[in-house]
């Protein structure tokens, strides 16, 4: 023995005991679950969950089906499956719609020779996120403008070879456009399906049951973010029909989504993040997120030139601090100030929607 242990100590790494090892500089996240940033930080019980996980093996479609009635149990909904985040999806929703339980069709994906593969989007509904329903093979419809569309001009795209409808729900889509009640209504009309992306309308809670309360067929949640399993999770909600479809098109199955696999331990970590999301109360979670962003905003209100406030609304339901440069600002731009607090020690990230 050198004397440079004590008894019972282990070499056991911490976060910044890899970072140090790795080069990289640790930051503090300031701007919400960005999964640039790293995301939300995963609650205990998920961590826990994959580590037990971790020792025992499994049949995984036994395991995904099982964890499918557990969602759509702990949600309100028909069915459920879980997928390889909210983005991994909209690849899913895709193949579905086109595939459906055809074993040739999912063997065929991403050539879509013969297959009904075009998806109507409004053009208000159109995101940074969005071409990752094209990466199964198939392609947009876009109808309407940025600023509006019409129920009308939805079904006028309609065609033989229309696969499904396409709907956003962000804080940053175009309101104006066709509702989703609407949007099902017609779609259902005409045998065809609604894939709904609502990745970051989670809380409100009652935002798990809204969107296929108003028609949606399968609807894509992130696994991360407020709910706080593991980043890279997500899961579907919707039609039992239709999760079916989803299911069959997705990993570990051979096909075009393949590639979006998810552990055993991310499973397990999803399932037990998402039990402790339901259960908590909303209430005296939004109070402890507005104590927080109030406590923020009380130290910076005082600085000559800027103003700031907490918002909080159905569209921004976590409350956030928002920081506005006032004309009488004499300081550095908003960009400048989140380069400067990105390169400073500690590193601190802010959001990336500065002016």
């Amino acid at each position: 023995m050198d004397g440079t242990h004590s008894i019972g100590e282990t070499n056991r790494s911490t976060g910044l005991s890899i970072l140090e090892k790795l080069g990289v500089t640790p930051l503090i996240n300031a701007g919400g679950p960005n999964t640039k940033h790293s995301g939300s930080r995963p609650r205990a019980e998920s961590t826990d969950a994959m580590n037990a996980l971790s020792e025992v093996f499994v049949d995984l479609e036994e395991l995904l089906l099982a964890a499918g009635n557990e969602i759509a149990q702990l949600t309100g909904n028909e069915a459920a499956t879980v997928t390889s985040g909210a983005s991994g999806g909209l690849v899913v929703q895709a193949a579905a719609a086109m595939a459906k339980d055809d074993p040739e069709r999912i063997a065929q994906l991403p050539i879509t020779n013969g297959i009904p593969n075009e998806l109507i989007i409004q053009r208000g509904h159109r995101f940074v996120y969005d071409h990752l329903y094209l990466a199964p093979g198939s392609q947009f419809v876009e109808v309407g403008r940025t600023t509006d569309c019409t129920i009308e001009e939805i079904d006028a795209a309609i065609g033989p070879n229309t696969a499904a409808l396409i709907h956003l729900e962000s804080p940053y889509k175009e309101k104006t456009g066709v509702p989703l009640t609407e949007l099902s209504d017609l779609a259902h009309s005409r045998g065809l399906p609604v894939l709904a992306d609502c990745a970051s309308m989670l809380p409100p809670r009652e935002n798990l049951t809204k969107y296929t309360s108003q028609g949606a067929d399968l609807v894509s949640f992130s696994g991360g973010k407020a709910v706080r399993g593991p980043q890279s999770t997500g899961f579907l909600v919707g039609k039992t029909e239709w999760i079916e479809y989803a299911r069959l098109n997705n990993a570990p199955n051979p096909g075009v989504t393949r590639a979006q696999k998810v552990s055993k331990e991310e499973i397990a970590g999803l399932l037990s993040a998402l039990k402790v999301f339901t259960d908590i109360d909303e209430n005296k979670e939004t109070k402890n997120y507005l104590d927080q962003m109030n406590f923020i905003v009380d130290q910076i209100a005082e600085i000559p030139g800027l103003s700031a406030k907490v918002t909080h609304n159905y569209d921004h339901y976590i409350p956030h601090a928002v920081i506005v440069l006032n004309k009488d600002w004499k300081g550095p731009t908003y960009s400048e100030i989140a380069e400067r607090l990105k390169a400073g020690a500690p590193r601190i990230y802010i959001a990336s929607d500065y002016r």
